[in-house]
């Protein structure tokens, strides 16, 4: 339980960022658009704030040994999302600050047995209720990004950027066999395989953090060096 309770330490510190750029904005900023297309910013606080409250549905019925849900339905997400998002922006930090907490005071109460308890997402993946703080955690990195107000991928924490560059590279094996390339982290050191193959499409070379935001579609590659002549390759959206 320790990682556990490391990662709940960085998940507060990362929502208390969110939070601190966040009260900045004007209601006219609010309606400004994200780096999501179609979304504004107040989409994304509502996404923020609608996903705590699915979290903490997950973990309550964890602990309490019940199946839970994270959203009744895709459909209900949605609308629930498009729904908020033209609230005027204290609204919308209210919001987001409530729900965070409800989320962290949720994962607090948890007793040790009740993170094996196995929860269902919207999505239909399964697994144990220790999933959803990691989650979370991911959420408000990546969000935080897309709000475009000055938070971007070199402001991530190095740990758990390269966590999730391990992550995300494994997923990309598995959902794209036939790229075949490497990605190395010029910052550690680190190399990964960049799908199921050799290395046709060459190296790339980034800092972790430049390689993440390209994986997960946050940045062009623009920054990025490659061996050999070529556009980068595409990769599976995340």
């Amino acid at each position: 339980m320790s990682s556990l309770s490391g990662l709940l330490e960085d998940l507060a510190d990362a929502t208390a960022s969110l939070i601190a750029d966040a009260r900045g904005l004007t209601d006219e900023l609010a309606r400004g658009p994200s780096l999501l297309p179609g979304w504004t910013r107040g989409h994304v606080l509502t996404h923020l704030a609608r996903n705590a409250e699915g979290g903490t549905r997950l973990l309550n019925g964890a602990r309490a040994g019940e199946p839970g849900y994270q959203y009744r339905s895709a459909e209900e997400r949605a609308a629930a999302i498009e729904a908020g998002a033209g609230r005027p922006a204290a609204v919308l930090v209210t919001d987001l600050r409530a729900s965070a907490a409800a989320f962290l005071q949720a994962a607090a109460l948890m007793p040790a047995d009740a993170w094996d308890h196995q929860v269902t997402w919207t999505s239909g993946h399964c697994g144990p209720a220790a999933d959803v703080p990691p989650a979370r955690l991911t959420e408000v990195q990546i969000h935080h990004v897309d709000l475009n107000l000055g938070f971007g991928p070199a402001d991530w924490p190095a740990a758990w950027a390269g966590e999730m560059l391990g992550e995300l590279t494994r997923q990309v094996a598995e959902e794209a066999p036939r790229l075949s390339g490497r990605l190395r982290a010029a910052d550690t050191g680190r190399s990964f395989r960049l799908g199921g193959g050799a290395g046709g499409s060459g190296e790339i070379t980034g800092t972790e953090a430049e390689l993440l935001a390209w994986l997960l579609g946050r940045s062009d590659g623009a920054g990025l060096a490659r061996n050999v002549a070529g556009p980068l390759p595409s990769v599976p959206s995340f």
